[in-house]
């Protein structure tokens, strides 16, 4: 099947079998369309998006199942946002935490917020309407915008972790106690 890829142009339609293979069978499939989509390296894709997951895999369309996996972790990046910068269904423990960031963080967070939804919204179109191209597009889109965040992220999540204030409150002055 290897050999088929290869002479075929247009990976579109071919079977990208990945049972029994292995994790450097999956990444020898991988790179047929990182060269032909000039998409990111394997292992940083992987070490972000953690797409090895698909190393036993079959299916027809690869680039889809990498992009389905890497919208599910920037939509769970997204929610995580969303409860820091509207936390009326957060649970209580992110109050304490959240009050530490300042409005140039919660600026940060909103700028990504929006780039991030933005990216969720052509996930529908891409799940409605397939294009092995513009999955490879979309890959190396949410690469990039990820890659570029993920220290801006960290960078909050920290300041709201420092351990400044973090445990369990006294509540012998609470209406409870």
């Amino acid at each position: 099947m290897m050999d088929e890829m290869n002479n075929n142009s247009n990976f579109e339609g071919k079977t990208c079998s990945h049972e029994g293979s292995g994790l450097e069978e999956f990444q020898k499939e991988y790179d047929l369309f990182k060269e032909k989509y000039e998409l990111p390296e394997f292992f940083k894709l992987n070490e972000l998006f953690e797409i090895e997951d698909m190393e036993n895999c079959e299916t027809e369309f690869l680039l889809r199942k990498i992009r389905k996996i890497m919208a599910d972790k920037l939509s769970s990046y997204v929610r995580f946002i969303e409860i820091i910068l509207n936390p009326a269904n957060a649970p209580m423990f992110f109050f304490k935490l959240i009050k530490k960031l300042d409005e140039d963080d919660k600026k940060v967070l909103s700028d990504m917020y929006e780039d991030f939804g933005k990216l969720e919204i052509s996930v529908v179109v891409l799940d409605l309407d397939y294009h092995e191209e513009k999955e490879a597009q979309f890959i190396k889109k949410i690469f990039d915008k990820f890659n570029g965040a993920r220290f801006n992220i960290l960078k909050v999540v920290e300041k709201m972790s420092n351990g400044e204030g973090v445990g369990i409150e006294d509540r012998s002055r609470s209406y409870f106690g």
